[in-house]
């Protein structure tokens, strides 16, 4: 019956060694490169050449002025800024119905080395409140609260 006993505490010590061993890889190397940060225009251009293809999601306000859209090549180009950094944003794909100079948004994809974001996914940010219009409010004025100024 020892016998038996001594290959059961090999085996669950076998079992755990490689539990082990996967769950260490997965900390140290191998999840690393699967998660996607969130950073700043200031974080990102921070990392100097660490911040270079690698997975990211940016975030910041889109600046006045900057939104380049070409309808029929379906290429859209802004500046994306956090009041201390600024990086200049690429995408493929029309932008969401509410994109606008001055507002909030995330954008993932990868820092390119001539200094373009380019994007994978374009989010807006909103305001998470809703309510019902008012007696003698309509929709469209309900809309104008979403998108707030920017105050560079």
């Amino acid at each position: 019956m020892s016998n038996v006993s001594g290959r059961k505490r090999a085996t669950f010590t076998i079992a755990a060694t490689i539990v082990l061993g996967v769950f260490g890889y997965l900390m140290v190397g191998g999840l690393d490169k699967n998660v996607v940060f969130f950073l700043t225009p200031k974080e990102l251009l921070a990392k100097g050449e660490k911040g270079y293809d690698i997975p990211v999601r940016l975030g910041g306000m889109v600046a006045p002025g900057s939104v380049k859209w070409d309808a029929d090549k379906l290429d859209l180009r802004f500046v994306v800024n956090d009041g201390e950094g600024s990086v200049t944003v690429h995408s493929k794909g029309a932008p969401p119905q509410m994109f606008r100079d001055g507002m909030g948004v995330v954008v993932e994809g990868r820092y390119r080395r001539d200094g373009v974001f380019e994007s994978s996914n374009l989010m807006i940010k909103h305001s998470n409140e809703y309510h019902p219009p008012k007696p003698g409010e309509s929709p469209g004025e309900m809309y104008k609260t979403l998108i707030k100024e920017s105050k560079s």
